[in-house]
């Protein structure tokens, strides 16, 4: 609670500090940056919102014993590597990325195995691959990267299990 807080006021001070600055440029550059501010923000909520709703009607689905079958803590290295590959089978953004690991630690998933997941959609999202990395940067780059990215879900799932509970 205390955390959230805390991020709230740096985010909010940000935003004042950002203000301020674009404030000092002039009228025009804080109406045209407040209006822009605004349309993401119009855009974006509606997102946010489908993607926590739709989080717990993923949750409501999905039977709890698949996901400690599969992600829960006595999974083990099967279960991390069952989150790595789910992570990087899920399509979408942070909204659905997030939610889905959000919904596997409520269902009762473990820590390393969901940490696995997180890691896994953020590095090697297969769509991502394909429909943004590839198009801006050579294809053998792109897959030069993820083959050396692949250690990093197993790496935080290992320091995730040494360190124990959150």
């Amino acid at each position: 609670m205390i955390a959230a807080l805390i991020i709230d006021i740096t985010l909010w001070g940000s935003v004042a500090v950002l203000g301020f600055m674009v404030w000092q440029r002039g009228r025009t550059v804080l109406t045209a940056a407040a209006r822009e501010g605004a349309m993401d923000f119009i855009n974006i909520v509606p997102r946010i919102a489908l993607g926590v709703i739709g989080s717990g009607y993923i949750a409501a689905v999905l039977p709890q014993e698949v996901i400690i079958g599969w992600f829960g803590p006595d999974s083990g290295w099967l279960g991390v590597l069952a989150a790595t590959v789910a992570g990087a089978a899920t399509p979408g953004g942070p909204v659905i990325g997030f939610s889905l690991g959000a919904v596997a630690l409520k269902a009762g998933g473990g820590a390393p195995q969901v940490i696995a997941y997180v890691v896994a959609w953020a590095l090697f999202a297969f769509q991502r691959l394909i429909l943004w990395e590839i198009p801006f940067m050579p294809a053998r780059f792109v897959w030069f990267r993820a083959a050396v990215s692949l250690p990093f879900p197993f790496l935080a799932a290992a320091v995730a299990m040494a360190i124990g509970k959150p």
